[in-house]
């Protein structure tokens, strides 16, 4: 499939800078006493009320007065006329707070995954993933970005980035990073945390998008020459899927995955489940792994396409042809995940990593 409106979200608003501000766990009970406690005792308002209209008649000569002479003629109880009126006005609006508050909730736990919650990340962990924070989004520490690799001007310019975005060619900068992804299978999975850091960066500073939009084309053009990728290189066609796939997990465009990535993401597993890939465990390794971390977040995007891959994943199982016992246990592990609504139970993840490690 041609990867239509790739590049539609170039233009799109900027992406979450911060975590969706949730109020306390709080008894509704204890909510509502509060709410009436300032009507008990009685409040300055309500004396006022009875003292002004007094005073323009020259009823009582001060408010001091007013007290006293209308404690001893109509006793304590006088103070509290306006108790029930008062109770009318609040208890509506308490229930209508209490109201909006449990709508807004609900209607925030069903707009924000549940994996995206922990630890206020919009991001899922995955099989021992390390979670960038809040995509919700704390910016990660700049330091655990695994850049040891490249030599020390690329380094320095990556670390500009991140700090200072408006002082480097950022188009440079998401070659840079696309290039190594290529072909360092270890980066290509840190990729896309650095990624996101910087676009928010370049957000903050800039309210700008250049970054986002070279990193976009370059995702293009290498998802476009996908298959002479794979032909030239196996490793780097590895590398490739699991770049978007990280890329895909890590950025969102207004608390959502980004659309224009969830066919090219698809097309890229597709072909990874192709028999003459099943019978490499590099590329089957490669499947499972991005199942692992991104098939949840897919199949609410377009379970259709999803349960088509789950086919050909069958197929392959059932149908091996040079299959290697690895790769047809790392197959049906994958689809008893996806069978247990995308959780692994104990007594799976025992059984199935206690295989691979023997």
């Amino acid at each position: 499939m041609e990867l239509s409106n790739f590049c539609r979200l170039k233009c799109s608003p900027s992406w979450c800078t911060g975590p969706a501000c949730a109020m306390p766990e709080t008894s509704p009970c204890i909510l509502c006493v509060a709410a009436c406690l300032p009507v008990w005792p009685p409040s300055p308002y309500i004396l006022w009320t009875c003292y002004a209209p007094a005073l323009q008649r020259r009823v009582y000569k001060t408010l001091r007065n007013a007290v006293v002479t209308m404690y001893r003629t109509e006793g304590p109880l006088v103070f509290y006329k306006g108790l029930n009126p008062t109770l009318i006005a609040i208890f509506p609006y308490a229930g209508f707070q209490f109201s909006f508050y449990s709508s807004l909730k609900h209607a925030y736990e069903w707009a924000m995954p549940a994996e995206g919650k922990k630890n206020g990340a919009v991001i899922s962990p995955n099989l021992g993933k390390s979670c960038c924070s809040c995509m919700a989004m704390g910016e990660p520490r700049r330091e655990e970005y695994k850049i040891q690799s490249f030599d020390a001007a690329t380094q320095q310019l990556l670390k500009t980035a991140l700090k200072d975005p408006g002082a480097v060619d950022l188009e440079k900068v998401a070659n840079v990073i696309v290039d190594h992804s290529l072909q360092d299978c270890v980066f290509s999975k840190e990729a896309g945390r650095m990624c996101y850091a910087i676009i928010q960066a370049e957000s903050k500073q800039a309210g700008q998008s250049v970054f986002r939009r070279g990193l976009l084309n370059r995702l293009q053009q290498e998802y476009q020459a996908r298959e002479q990728l794979r032909a030239r290189s196996l490793q780097g066609w590895v590398c490739y899927v699991t770049f978007i796939c990280n890329i895909f997990d890590y950025l969102r465009v207004n608390n959502m995955p980004m659309m224009a990535l969830v066919n090219p993401v698809y097309d890229c597993l597709f072909r990874l489940a192709q028999p003459d890939s099943l019978s490499k465990e590099e590329e089957v390794d490669c499947l499972v792994l991005q199942l692992h971390r991104v098939g949840e977040q897919l199949e609410k995007m377009n379970g259709q396409r999803m349960d088509e891959l789950f086919v050909l994943i069958r197929d392959g199982f059932l149908l091996p042809a040079g299959l290697s016992s690895l790769a047809q246990l790392l197959l049906l592990e994958i689809i008893e995940f996806r069978a247990a609504g995308w959780k692994t139970t104990p007594a799976a993840h025992k059984y199935y990593y206690s295989e691979v490690s023997d």
